[in-house]
């Protein structure tokens, strides 16, 4: 996902300066260790659900000072440094904003993304 240019697409809509002060991302990487302990991780697998993931993007999306949210999961085995999750929240002030990207991440990662450490040597 380009988030600049998804940002850039955004901006073109009419009603986006009425509505959007602010727009916060997450941009959500492959560690290089495990988040227990440090082990080395060699690449972790993972499963979206993508249609979870549409489903809970729509709910928080109608939630009040909300214009727009894009959230994307990537898949298969990926690699330390690779990408894993994107999550792109528009909105109008951050009271509505950082609470919203702050649950949605919490709940694509508990609910609709699984993953499987495949641990390196250590």
């Amino acid at each position: 996902m380009d988030v600049h240019a998804l940002i850039q697409e955004w901006k073109q809509e009419p009603d986006f300066v009425k509505h959007v002060g602010m727009v916060l991302s997450h941009h959500g990487l492959v560690r290089g260790t495990t988040r227990v302990g440090g082990a080395p991780v060699e690449c972790v697998r993972v499963t979206p659900d993508n249609a979870r993931i549409e489903a809970l993007r729509c709910e928080f999306e109608r939630r009040p000072g909300i214009y727009r949210i894009a959230a994307k999961a990537c898949e298969g085995c990926l690699y330390p440094g690779d990408n894993l999750l994107y999550l792109v929240v528009a909105g109008d002030i951050r009271e509505h904003v950082k609470p919203v990207l702050a649950e949605l991440l919490d709940r694509i990662k508990a609910e609709a993304v699984q993953k499987e450490e495949i641990r390196g040597v250590e």
